[in-house]
């Protein structure tokens, strides 16, 4: 049986009485009423007029409701959004983006309040009697973030030490030489610059400190820092130790590193400083240096490497735009993409598409527990091959941002699964964002993060109302296609104008048309990466049929690129934020507008009575005021002028002897004397 609206219940109710109402439909409150009523006794009969005007009344919202005339959403059963960790996840990227902007000793005293605040509100709560569990459990809630807070701005303070005291900043704000140790913590990403071709010059790569040489003094610190290098440091992975020469200089305010080295050569080519710096080829053969000098990275990071390099390898049979693509879309390897295929996906909005993200893992994460469930695995072997499959995939990717929040993500989701408790995705977020922020406070200020952060939460929150919003003649794969990319996009669209100040005004038609696309590319590339050292035939063909979805992908941000207004300008700054916030708020609203045409008749008529019901409340006073305005001026003749000491003219003139002072005349001038009556 279809479900029936909370209107349809009423108007039945309406019409039948509560004790006739079917007892599915039945509301608790009608079944407590109709218990109540002595026995015997019948609902009163409605006229048949009235039963005739609720039919054709449900006749008509049946014709505008659409999908609610069938089976309207809310009554379904929806488990409520849980909110409880929003206010801990605030507080504590809060505390961490504190941790990036205040000195040590600010953070000293935050993290006392902190703790100080915690305590007051546990004590609290230990008072607070046990009927009031829902304020206990809020002062609970709260205190425990508060600790939270305290925990991950004393974390930062850790990093904001470095930037601001000790020898390393010393060096880092004199700008001097230096030979440096470091452990390499990221993979290299390409410097380039607007308009450039071929392979970047300049890289970008994060490491943190062993051993720092400047001056002659040695500082054993662990800070990070970025490393701007050029040719060698593009070959570098994760965990690697490698030694390398060049010059401090300090970063942008608000940032995580503790400095920024230019190198002045290549990594693992400082065994000797003095003769290092004096060859100018230097730079040749950077990877043996590395692993001669400073030692060899992991193992584990050599094969993902590795694998990354054959599978850019294997994918150059195919045509110029997969080539470099599909690389960028399975492993986040990008250094083959072209670019003005990569211009042409920012200017509609799909570099999200380039490089590995959350639904990259996502998808992944749900294939690998889809297929261990089809071969009759139980719950947990089945969670435990999954997170293994997504551990695995992280590894080749690299540990970015976006893919870190969402690894752990699917982690808290398996395990919530395999304990049996699922539909609670906000919690999962908020999970994820407090781990990450405790583990690595820095990312607090990574816009990376933070528009990961925003897609999921559109997601979760939105993107299910989108879904319910869409009529019924409509599939769920079809809604999904679109609900999901607007629903991202609404939240990250304020957040993508600070960054790049336009309007794509192709950009979620572009996603939903290559949204069936991506699982595809993924999924089957993904396959292929391990096939490329066993079987490399069976991955060629694999490659192949990815290639093809991938070029598609790029044929449709190639044609959005190209249209008329693809790419329009933006307010900057704050300004342009808010003009972003209230056009995604008018868009919401229009969309809801065009799915619920009933529930926008029913608003609009709301509105317009409780305008009505306004403008006579307004008119009424307005009228009485007039009617003692009338009434008191009725008894009045001279009188004083409030505040002034004056006396006021009276305005209203007859007989022969007028009151004094007389009024001033209407129009400025000079007045005749006139003679009074009967005078010669």
């Amino acid at each position: 049986m279809a479900a029936r609206s909370p209107w349809s219940r009423f108007v039945d109710s309406a019409v039948q009485g509560p004790a006739h109402a079917p007892p599915s439909t039945q509301s608790p409150h009608a079944a407590r009423v109709s218990s109540r009523r002595p026995a015997g006794e019948t609902a009163p009969l409605i006229p048949a007029v009235r039963r005739e005007t609720a039919r054709l009344a449900h006749q008509v919202r049946n014709t505008l409701g659409g999908k609610e005339a069938s089976a309207d959403p809310a009554d379904r059963p929806r488990r409520r959004t849980d909110v409880r960790l929003g206010l801990p996840a605030l507080l504590v990227w809060g505390a961490a983006m504190a941790g990036m902007w205040l000195t040590p000793g600010m953070l000293a005293a935050m993290c006392g309040v902190l703790v100080v605040l915690a305590g007051f509100l546990l004590a609290l709560a230990g008072r607070a009697r046990k009927r009031q569990d829902r304020r206990r459990s809020f002062l609970m809630t709260t205190a425990v973030a508060l600790m939270l807070a305290a925990a991950a701005a004393a974390h930062s303070a850790v990093s904001s030490s470095q930037r601001h005291d000790g020898p390393l900043a010393e060096a880092v704000d004199a700008g001097r030489s230096v030979v440096a140790v470091l452990e390499i913590t990221g993979s290299p990403r390409p410097l380039t610059l607007p308009g450039q071709a071929g392979m970047p010059e300049r890289w970008s790569v994060p490491a943190r400190t062993e051993e720092v040489t400047a001056t002659g003094q040695v500082i054993r610190t662990r800070a990070d820092l970025v490393v701007m290098g050029g040719e060698g440091w593009n070959n570098v992975v994760p965990g690697q130790m490698v030694r390398t020469a060049g010059k401090l200089r300090s970063p942008d305010a608000g940032k995580e590193e503790a400095a920024i080295l230019a190198a002045s050569m290549a990594p693992g080519a400082a065994g000797n400083h003095a003769e290092g710096a004096a060859r100018p080829d230097a730079s040749v053969d950077a990877t043996a240096g590395a692993e001669s000098s400073a030692g060899a990275a992991p193992l584990w990071q050599v094969v993902a490497r590795e694998l990354r390099g054959r599978y850019v390898a294997a994918a150059t049979f195919l045509a110029a735009d997969p080539r470099g693509l599909l690389p960028g879309m399975v492993t986040g390897d990008t250094s083959a993409l072209d670019e003005a295929l990569n211009g042409a996906m920012k200017t509609v909005g799909m570099t999200h598409l380039t490089a590995v993200s959350g639904a990259n893992c996502s998808l992944v994460l749900g294939a690998l527990l889809v297929a261990a469930r089809s071969l009759r695995l139980p719950r947990f072997p089945a969670a435990g091959v999954a997170l293994l499959g997504l551990g695995m995939f992280v590894v080749l990717v690299g540990p970015d941002a976006s893919v870190l929040r969402a690894a752990l993500m699917g982690s808290i989701a398996i395990a919530s699964l395999a304990g049996g408790r699922t539909g609670r995705g906000l919690s999962f977020l908020c999970l994820a964002v407090m781990g990450l922020l405790l583990i690595d406070p820095g990312l607090a200020g990574s816009f990376g993060f933070l528009l990961s952060v925003l897609a999921t939460l559109g997601i979760i929150v939105l993107g299910p109302r989108l879904m319910e919003w869409t009529p019924a003649v409509i599939p769920r794969w079809a809604a999904a296609a679109w609900a999901v990319p607007l629903s991202a996009q609404l939240l990250c669209g304020p957040v993508i104008v600070l960054l790049q100040p336009q309007f794509s005004t192709y950009s979620l038609l572009a996603n939903v048309v290559a949204a069936p696309l991506v699982a595809p590319v993924t999924l089957l590339g993904t396959a292929a990466v391990p096939l490329v050292l066993w079987l490399p035939w069976l991955a060629t063909a694999l490659i192949a049929v990815a290639g093809t979805f991938s070029a598609g992908v790029a044929g449709i941000a190639r044609t959005a690129a190209g249209l008329p207004g693809a790419a329009l300008p933006w307010p900057e700054g704050p300004f342009g934020l808010l003009t972003m916030v209230l056009l995604s708020m008018l868009t919401l609203a229009a969309v809801w507008a065009v799915v619920r045409p009933y529930r926008l008749l029913r608003l609009v008529l709301a509105l317009h009575a409780a305008t009505v019901s306004l403008l006579d409340s307004v008119e009424r006073r307005a009228r009485a005021a007039r009617w003692w305005s009338a009434r008191h001026r009725a008894f009045r003749g001279l009188e004083p002028r409030a505040q002034r000491g004056r006396l006021r003219p009276c305005p209203k003139i007859s007989g022969r002897n007028p009151p004094w002072p007389l009024p001033k005349p209407l129009e400025p001038g000079h007045r005749h004397r006139t003679s009074p009556p009967g005078g010669t």
